[in-house]
């Protein structure tokens, strides 16, 4: 396989490129060919913990900026609304997204489920709209994380001055390098998360503990804290009124456990796992979210506490030394410039890989959906491609933002927000139906918890909403482009006959085969008939060796789906095809051309003209399967089979 190092040649460029097309779509973590590691050795399952380093790149890194965004919101009482933070955490989030990873095991998340509460085109624009939120989360997360990193660098008392005024420079190398990881494979990412998670966990631990001690030894920072917090709020329960007042700043120490789910396809599991019932990846992800979510809660308790109650208050304000980089002030404070550099330095790449679980959501969940509603080229279920497109929409973000990181954080905040609220409300209803009135009213109380704090944040920093809007405009703008540039495109992946249908082809085959596209309605002897008699006035052609073809559109808003052909005898004479599909003439061309590739015949088809405006049956047909039947299903076959000499035979009365 070719290196991001050496690319390949250009006559190779687009096998390259498109290196694992089927993997990403179909076999990537889905229900037909789970992981897919057999094709690529890239994709296989990685052990729960190294997994946990992947998501953990983006949960962990938070600690580079959220004691920093506790102190801002909330003061001196930054360790108290922390405290309520890690209990929303453990008692809310961590029960829903274990709940989800049931639910959804192949890395779906709360988008499946909800996807299957509704169906038709309003299923598939809600499912959009919760992708727009998807990718404001995953995106904002690659420029904001890339943006914070490069504001650690250029605010490192050793580089300050060489670097000043580079940090959208530097911003937009860090996006292109977290892209050419990708490009390289997949097993790299997961090697250097791990690494980065290990280092980083460390030097916080170390950190932390420095910090304490100071705690400790100088106990009159306590006492002062302690009278301080008691004079500005007074009695406990105002402490915690205020605290679930200011929650929603810091709803951001939330935002490990949609990516945790996202990556849950490459979650190794027991070899006995199966596609429908992967147990030992359902358990593993437990693992990995509960151990991400009880490691976090120690680090956010530990550091909220120790940053409120060592660093002078304004230097969290803009501008002072502590803002935005609390954990490095205090590692350069207490442990020196080398300490601190080096844990700058870990920081900073931490942050930088902080994307790192964001695109690998996202290449989880968008190849996984939009090639499916057809509104994605086929060239999206692949990695390398989709890597390239979200790299260059992530530059025209940083730039739209000028790398500023607090502009982006309402953004990220809410495609957060959204996701989890979506999350809690999936799984209630999942415990409802399952009947468990306990986990309802339980998971009820998450979900009115998490809306409130998504209400809140919007109502206090709208630039998210507007910011998602547009990625969710976007996307179904370019989704609805995209499906109809693919209306004639041939989407039945596979055809199915029974019995009775074999049996009815294969004695045409031995004269010419006939078929009579036909829209069911009484389905009596008289229908059949006219039918037949109508065809052959308005063709000229003897005899009545006909088949009919009848097909029932189901769901029009689906794009591609298997053909299930069953055959039956009506009125003791008339040979009858029924078919169940999203398109009636997507449907008959994939009949025609089975059925020619399987007796080496060209089948001919009859129809009636259909009455009406074109351009009316053209909507028809582009949202609800049906229209003008005839010249759609030539077009799709002229588009599915070039060679005229070897086309099926369209024929109109």
């Amino acid at each position: 396989m070719a290196t991001a190092e050496h690319p390949p040649p250009p006559g190779r460029l687009r096998a390259w490129m498109l290196q694992g097309l089927s993997d990403m779509g179909r076999g990537h973590g889905s229900q037909e060919s789970d992981t897919g590691s057999e094709a690529r050795p890239d994709l296989q399952g990685q052990r729960w913990y190294r997994v946990m380093c992947l998501t953990g790149v983006d949960y962990f890194s938070t600690l580079g900026y959220q004691p920093g965004i506790a102190a801002l919101a909330a003061g001196l009482l930054s360790p108290v609304a922390t405290v309520v933070l890690v209990v929303v955490t453990l008692a809310g989030a961590l029960p829903v997204y274990r709940r989800v990873a049931e639910e959804s095991p192949h890395g779906e998340g709360s988008i499946a489920m909800l996807e299957r509460l509704l169906s038709f085109w309003k299923g598939k624009l809600f499912v959009l709209t919760l992708l727009g939120f998807a990718a404001t989360d995953f995106l904002i997360t690659i420029t904001l994380s890339a943006a914070d990193a490069s504001t650690h660098l250029v605010e490192n008392p050793h580089l300050t001055a060489a670097l000043h005024d580079r940090q959208m420079v530097i911003t937009l190398v860090l996006v292109a390098l977290l892209g050419a990881v990708f490009l390289k494979g997949f097993l790299e990412a997961v090697g250097v998360a791990v690494a980065l998670v290990a280092v980083y966990l460390a030097l916080n631990a170390v950190v932390v503990a420095v910090g304490l001690w100071h705690v400790l030894t100088e106990g009159h920072v306590v006492t002062d804290w302690a009278g301080a917090l008691t004079a500005e709020h007074g009695n406990v329960f105002a402490m915690i009124g205020v605290s679930l007042l200011v929650f929603p700043k810091l709803a951001l120490g939330l935002s490990g456990f949609e990516t945790g789910v996202a990556v849950m396809p490459h979650v190794q599991g027991d070899p006995d796992d199966t596609a429908e019932n992967p147990r030992g990846r359902i358990r593993d992800t437990k693992k990995l979210l509960t151990t991400a979510a009880l490691i976090m809660s120690v680090f956010l308790i530990a550091t909220s506490f120790i940053t409120t109650v060592l660093i002078p208050e304004k230097e969290f304000e803009p501008g002072g030394k502590a803002n935005g980089r609390a954990l490095a002030y205090l590692s350069h404070e207490y442990l020196g410039n080398a300490f601190g550099t080096v844990y700058d330095a870990s920081t900073i790449a931490i942050l930088w890989f902080a994307g790192a679980s964001a695109m690998a959501g996202l290449l989880n969940l968008m190849p996984r959906y939009l090639p499916r509603y057809g509104m994605a080229p086929h060239w999206a279920r692949a990695v390398r491609p989709m890597v390239i497109v979200f790299t260059l929409i992530a530059f025209l973000v940083t730039w739209i933002f000028d790398a500023d990181v607090d502009a982006q954080g309402g953004a990220y905040a809410t495609g957060v927000l959204v996701l989890m609220s979506s999350a809690a409300i999936a799984v209630t209803i999942a415990a409802r139906r399952a009947g468990q009135r306990g986990w309802t009213a339980g998971f009820a109380v998450v979900s009115a918890v998490l809306l409130y704090v998504t209400v809140v944040n919007v109502i206090e920093r709208p630039d998210g909403v507007k910011i998602g809007a547009c990625f969710i405009a976007g996307i179904i703008l370019v989704s609805l482009l995209s499906r109809l540039a693919r209306a004639f495109e041939l989407r039945v992946t596979g055809v199915t006959l029974d019995d009775m249908a074999e049996r009815f082809i294969r004695d045409m085959a031995s004269r010419k085969i006939r078929f009579i596209a036909n829209e069911p309605d009484q389905r009596d002897k008289a229908e059949y008939r006219d039918k037949i008699e109508q065809i052959r006035q308005d063709n000229d052609i003897p005899g009545e060796d006909f088949v009919f073809v009848e097909v029932t559109v189901v769901d029009p808003s689906e794009f591609e789906a298997g053909l299930t052909v069953r055959g039956e005898v009506l009125h003791g004479r008339y040979r009858v095809l029924t078919l169940e599909s999203s398109s009636i003439s997507n449907a008959l061309a994939a009949l025609l051309l089975h059925t020619r590739d399987t007796t080496g015949c060209i089948p001919h088809i009859y129809f009636e003209w259909t009455e009406g405006n074109p351009f009316a049956n053209f909507l028809r047909f582009f949202l609800f399967g049906q229209g003008e039947v005839a010249p759609v299903t030539r077009e799709v076959l002229r588009e599915a089979e070039p060679d005229r000499t070897r086309r099926p035979r369209v024929h109109t009365g």
